[in-house]
């Protein structure tokens, strides 16, 4: 049998093992995934899991054994701490710190970037995740005022649902810009800024912050935030650092295989170059210049692209977009908003956001079944 080594169970990774599990090709695969977490723990919907983490659970904090197309996927809980690719082996660290080479015919990298406390590389067990979880919603909850510094998706979602949880603190969204979301088109600032002043959050464009050092992007710290374009200092009880300062999770990788940022060189087939039987997704994979693999279901691509190559066939190659696209601030109260590239909006109203959205097309659909909590086959 070929196997094929998923390293890093994030969204992306997880999506691709699920498209290969669905295969008619999956009989003659072995699919193993190692992930430094013991669930999914997906980077998405940052301001629904800091105002609403039970919310954000549902959906985005989910047992590996849940996943009905996984059945056949051989879960490791561990670190990457290596690549050999002249022997086609990467190291994997346990949470006992004993190591092993798992080999593979065919490697997919897919370990992400850590972007603040939410997206983090380290090794952690689900009571860690859990207290994470709980110790940061906690945190802002008990704040009088809340300063989210930065212009993009997170940092926007987080303003939009702290506001809207504790509609007694005070919060600020300070970003660098003329407008915040740059990567987006202008409609969807127009759109998203008016709900953030319906909220009374207070818009602070044209403040870059001057950021700290040491690790507090990774922490929620307090004011005062000083300002490198002049600006008095802002105090906040709870400051969000959300400004997009992006580190790929690429320390065990060789250096050939990296650009200049640390990120992994691919092409829009997702192949690395000059290295056969390697790939890579998602936002540790430098494919263009938003890192679109991460959004686009490149996810389909990928393992069409597997099997071709273990079959001989022409490769695919996946469609990138120059603007960001997708839900901003995820599920509200009254729906959810999806943002198209051409700023157009598609509203789904009310319940229809769980059952249409949610329900439907994510959970059986894309992700091909997910069982009820406590059920499982392993």
């Amino acid at each position: 049998m070929t196997r094929v080594v998923i390293a890093g169970l994030g969204d992306s990774g997880l999506l691709t093992a699920i498209q290969l599990a669905r295969s008619r090709a999956a009989r003659d695969l072995e699919l193993v995934g190692i992930s430094s977490k013991p669930m999914l723990v997906s980077g998405q919907e940052l301001g629904l899991r800091l105002a609403r983490p039970d919310d954000w659970r549902r959906d985005y904090l989910v047992d590996f054994d849940r996943y009905r197309r996984l059945d056949g996927l051989r879960v490791v809980h561990g670190s990457l701490t290596g690549l050999d690719l002249a022997a086609r082996t990467v190291t994997v660290t346990r949470p006992d710190h004993t190591s092993y080479d798992e080999p593979y015919d065919v490697l997919v990298i897919s370990t992400g970037v850590s972007n603040g406390f939410w997206r983090r590389a380290g090794l952690e067990s689900a009571a860690e995740v859990e207290a994470g979880l709980r110790a940061a919603h906690e945190r802002l909850a008990a704040a009088s005022s809340i300063a989210v510094v930065g212009g993009g998706a997170a940092a926007v979602s987080s303003a939009v649902n702290l506001a809207a949880a504790f509609p007694d603190t005070r919060v600020d969204l300070w970003f660098p810009g003329e407008r915040a979301l740059p990567a987006h088109h202008g409609k969807v600032w127009a759109d998203v800024s008016a709900r953030l002043e319906a909220l009374g959050v207070g818009l602070h464009p044209g403040h870059r912050a001057v950021v700290p050092g040491g690790s507090a992007l990774d922490e929620i710290t307090t004011g005062p935030v000083a300002w490198s374009t002049g600006q008095a200092p802002a105090e906040a009880d709870a400051v969000l650092w959300a400004i997009g300062r992006v580190r790929p999770h690429t320390d065990w990788l060789p250096a050939e295989l990296l650009d200049d940022d640390g990120f992994v060189r691919a092409g829009r087939d997702l192949r690395v170059p000059g290295h056969d039987g390697v790939f890579a997704i998602g936002d540790v994979a430098a494919t263009d210049p938003l890192r679109s693999s991460a959004r686009n279901r490149a996810d389909k691509v990928l393992a069409a692209n597997i099997l071709a190559t273990l079959s001989g066939r022409p490769l695919r190659t996946f469609r990138t977009t120059t603007r960001r696209w997708g839900s901003v601030t995820g599920v509200q109260p009254d729906g959810v908003d999806i943002y198209f590239p051409s700023g157009r909006k598609l509203r789904f109203p009310g319940w229809t956001a769980r059952v249409v959205m949610q329900d439907l097309i994510a959970r059986r659909v894309i992700y091909g079944g997910i069982r009820p909590e406590g059920q499982s086959l392993r």
